[in-house]
């Protein structure tokens, strides 16, 4: 006997098209698990925003602050009728690439002295000096500004006037000072360090090869040659010659020469006063109302430009950065 289908029974239902089975319920703990990642996720996507807009407000300022030294470094103190006191300042150290290096100082007095208005040049200085050829540069200018527009010259003592500060200020017509400001030291020096002995301790040898047999010359690690200290030291005695020989010119008979004046020991303003070093006491507002006869005050002093000094780091840094890629991109022969 043949089995027939029941008919009473509903046909299968058909396998659903295109729909995904049903996802596999989370547990408590995979929720927690779940809900915190998504937390961090959206945690450091904010962050990595705070970063990104922090980033760009950092190159907007320093762009911002690019184009506004270009616009100080073109600028230009304005000529004026009015008589006044021209103002230059000598602050730190005499050097190339600070604020009292030559160039600067040199483009200052230049506009001070063309100023017709300008009744005569103050120089405020805080120094303790630095480069002896910086300050000649400085000195002799001076000079021949002074010959060219015949107009007076006054220093004006801060808290230190010393070495090639004192260069620089032996160029004035008169000096003044505050009886504490620290004035002097009229000498020459050149520094360094001896490894010889501790070398010799610690088992190092110097490996020092030259094409010159003075090509070496004071070279810390290697002993001190007396003939090489010999020439050396002429040199300095040379260039104090010519220190002492500037502050002559300029001091005149005014000088009160004693065998410590040239020894570059340095003395407080009274001190400096009695061997006519300086002239008298006295402050830029003092020289400008009472000797110069003219109280207002413009100053003349290029100011440093920070914001081209970033530039030319950031510059640096970046060529130098390119150097170590091309360094490490590069075959290693």
């Amino acid at each position: 006997m043949s089995s027939t289908p029941d008919d009473s029974l509903p046909p299968p239902m058909p396998e659903p098209v295109g729909v995904p089975p049903a996802a596999p319920s989370l547990s408590p703990h995979n929720e927690t698990l779940l809900a915190q990642l998504v937390r961090d996720v959206l945690r450091e996507r904010r962050l990595e925003r705070r970063w990104r807009t922090t980033f760009r407000l950092f190159w907007l300022l320093l762009a911002g602050l690019f184009v506004y030294s270009l616009w100080l470094q073109g600028r230009h103190v304005a000529p004026t009728t009015t008589p006044h006191t021209a103002l230059v300042e000598v602050r730190g150290e005499i050097a190339a690439d600070t604020e009292a290096s030559a160039e600067l100082l040199l483009a200052a007095l230049k506009d001070a002295f063309k100023d017709d208005a300008a009744q005569a040049v103050v120089l405020r200085i805080n120094s303790p000096g630095g480069s002896p050829v910086q300050a000649g540069i400085v000195y002799d200018e001076i000079q021949r500004l002074k010959k060219l527009y015949d107009k007076p010259v006054y220093a004006v003592v801060e808290e230190m006037c010393a070495s090639g500060a004192y260069y620089i200020a032996a160029a004035a017509d008169e000096i003044y000072v505050d009886k504490a400001s620290v004035v002097g030291s009229i000498g020459v020096l050149m520094d360094g360090f001896g490894f010889t002995g501790l070398m010799d301790k610690l088992g190092i040898e110097r490996r020092l090869l030259t094409a010159g047999e003075n090509k070496g010359m004071l070279d810390p690690f290697s002993p001190l040659v007396p003939k090489q200290r010999a020439y050396a030291q002429a040199m300095l005695d040379q260039i104090h010659q010519q220190f002492i020989h500037v502050v002559r010119e300029g001091r005149g008979k005014r000088l009160k020469e004693t065998p410590d004046l040239f020894s570059g020991l340095f003395w407080n303003g009274e001190q400096a006063v009695q061997l006519g070093l300086a002239d008298h006491y006295g402050n830029l507002d003092y020289v400008a109302r009472e000797v110069v006869k003219a109280e207002e005050v413009i100053d003349y002093t290029p100011r440093d430009n920070v914001a081209e000094r970033l530039a030319k780091r950031f510059g640096a840094s970046v060529g130098a950065g390119a150097v170590k890629a091309l360094r490490e991109l590069s075959p290693v022969r």
